[in-house]
């Protein structure tokens, strides 16, 4: 195993020490595992909170502050945060307007963040649940009943936290969550498995030459497996997966996106190929993002991400973030 850690059992409070000293914008307790913006709570104002099994960086914790999330659970790698961990952050962000949990579809998050809301509101915080299910490649999988989800959180977190930053009440937040979500779908490839700290070798048998279409970001099997194709086939293959199921009428954002250990040099190139077959279907593109966002550890492969767009969706993808990862517009 050849990994730039300590030991296994302190990877992800190393982590967390490190995102500590390069962000001073951000309170990062490490114990207790809670990263927050550090003007929090800001008055008047809807908070997002999210979370999950830490080795997808920089979802979530690089996703804290202005204009996106107000606080980030980690958890253990590929391991749901606890309950504690959710209430814990939603005290810290709660200015009396509500907190939002945006919540990936995994059976761990979910009952988490379920009892989370439970534990919540009988301390008197109002809270709010949206469920991201954008994954079209398998209806359920080793973690989820129904649809993963993947990519389409960082929509859901971008334009919601941009609602909530112009001072939207918390029904209206919750409503805009939920409308980028409908109007989301993501598909993944994994050229490799990863390999998790504890374990020490890949999570999954993908033999040399061969590739798994539909993999989720834990390594959860996809659709089918095949010899290595090109940049040109995937990209056929993962976008008129995508647009068959989203059908869109209008502009979309496109995110291209890397599973961790895919290089930017590729990723752009693919990039190239999946704008072709979005003016084949003739899908306008309004937007795109190309990078590493939604990982699973050091996974070669790529995930490809849709979300319709209109006016007001659009102008709250466009506001102003300042966050680790996402950065513009301030």
């Amino acid at each position: 195993m050849r990994m730039l850690i300590n030991v296994p059992e302190t990877v992800v409070a190393d982590a967390l020490r490190g995102m500590a000293a390069a962000h001073p914008e951000l309170t990062v307790d490490v114990e207790r595992r809670v990263v927050v913006r550090r003007d929090a709570p800001v008055a008047g104002k809807v908070a997002l909170v999210s979370g999950g099994g830490s080795g997808h960086e920089p979802l979530h914790g690089g996703f804290v502050g202005p204009g996106m999330l107000a606080a980030a659970c980690p958890g253990e790698v590929f391991t749901s945060p606890v309950p504690d961990q959710m209430v814990r952050a939603a005290a810290a962000v709660d200015s009396g307007a509500g907190v939002l949990f945006v919540v990936k579809n995994y059976t761990g998050d979910v009952l988490n963040f379920e009892m989370a809301a439970e534990l919540a509101e009988d301390e008197g915080i109002q809270v709010a649940k949206v469920l991201v299910d954008d994954d079209v490649a398998v209806t359920d999988s080793l973690y989820t009943a129904g649809r993963r989800g993947t990519g389409g959180t960082l929509f859901v977190e971008k334009i919601a936290g941009a609602a909530a930053e112009e001072g939207a009440p918390l029904e209206r937040v919750e409503s805009i969550a939920r409308r980028v979500n409908e109007r989301s779908r993501s598909f993944g490839v994994a050229l490799s498995a990863c390999t998790t700290p504890a374990k020490g070798s890949p999570t999954f048998d993908l033999p040399e030459g061969e590739l798994e279409l539909g993999i989720g970001i834990h390594g959860e099997p996809g659709r089918e497996r095949r010899a290595m194709m090109t940049s040109r086939e995937i990209a056929d293959f993962a976008v008129h997966a995508v647009v068959d199921d989203l059908r869109p009428s209008g502009p979309v954002i496109a995110l291209v996106n890397g599973m961790g250990a895919t290089p930017l040099l590729e990723l752009y190139g693919f990039n190239a190929e999946v704008q072709r077959v979005l003016a084949e279907r003739q899908v306008p593109v309004a937007r795109t993002l190309v990078g590493n966002y939604v990982t699973s550890l050091d996974m070669a492969g790529c995930s490809v991400t849709l979300c319709e767009v209109d006016e007001e969706l659009l102008r709250l993808w466009d506001a102003p973030v300042q966050t680790p990862a996402l950065r513009w517009g301030r």
